[in-house]
């Protein structure tokens, strides 16, 4: 079955970059040295410690697994396909709120790279899909 291809800007690829970098280095040694710490309490069947550093041991695992597929399946859209004339992924738009009677300014990222809170919306949300090729 075939991966779907996922659309990141620059910046959110190298943030997936990034957290597998961490995760890969310095994450993997902090765990190896608490599954180490774990072991010299002792019995490791009634051993608190020990069942949450492999239970983080495996998140984490995980997590690596998983930005290894989107980081193999993304496609990276270029700063410079990112036109000012015609809305797309990776814009920065600024939309009236005639509701709440204010200017709100969003960007639009791919969607594994969206958080609303600080203003990053999904090309697939609602106002993503209405604002995309918009002028």
């Amino acid at each position: 079955m075939a991966k779907k291809q996922m659309l990141y800007t620059p910046d959110g690829y190298q943030e997936l970059v990034e957290e597998l970098n961490y995760l890969k280095t310095v994450r993997r040694e902090e765990i190896k040295n608490d599954i180490a710490v774990a072991r010299s309490f002792g019995d490791l069947s009634e051993n608190a410690e020990y069942d949450e550093a492999r239970n983080e041991q495996a998140k984490t695992e995980a997590r690596i697994k998983e930005l290894e597929e989107l980081i193999a399946n993304a496609v990276i859209i270029p700063e410079t396909e990112i036109g000012t004339s015609i809305i797309s992924l990776g814009s920065t738009v600024r939309v009236w709120d005639e509701e709440g009677q204010e200017e709100l300014e969003y960007s639009l990222v791919g969607s594994n790279e969206a958080n609303p809170l600080i203003g990053k919306i999904s090309d697939q949300s609602p106002i993503g899909k209405n604002l995309m090729g918009a002028k």
